[in-house]
């Protein structure tokens, strides 16, 4: 049996980004700075609101999450 892994969209939270696929904190990292991490807000702020607060474009991060390997 083999599992899918989920579609990363603008919408997805961070968090679960995290908890889905631990891999997929190298890339948050990557474009939000470590101190995503520490944040509360990763629990209920979805990839474009973090897009938004850091001047990144979301489908950039969105693409590169979706590409990484299983």
């Amino acid at each position: 049996m083999t599992t899918t892994k989920k579609k990363v969209t603008r919408d997805t939270v961070i968090g679960d980004v995290i908890k889905d696929d631990p891999a997929a904190a190298k890339v948050i990292e990557k474009y939000f700075g470590n101190g995503c991490f520490t944040c509360p807000g990763i629990r209920v702020e979805s990839i474009a609101f973090g897009c938004m607060m850091h001047n990144i474009d979301p489908n950039k991060i969105v693409k590169e999450l979706n590409e990484m390997e299983d």
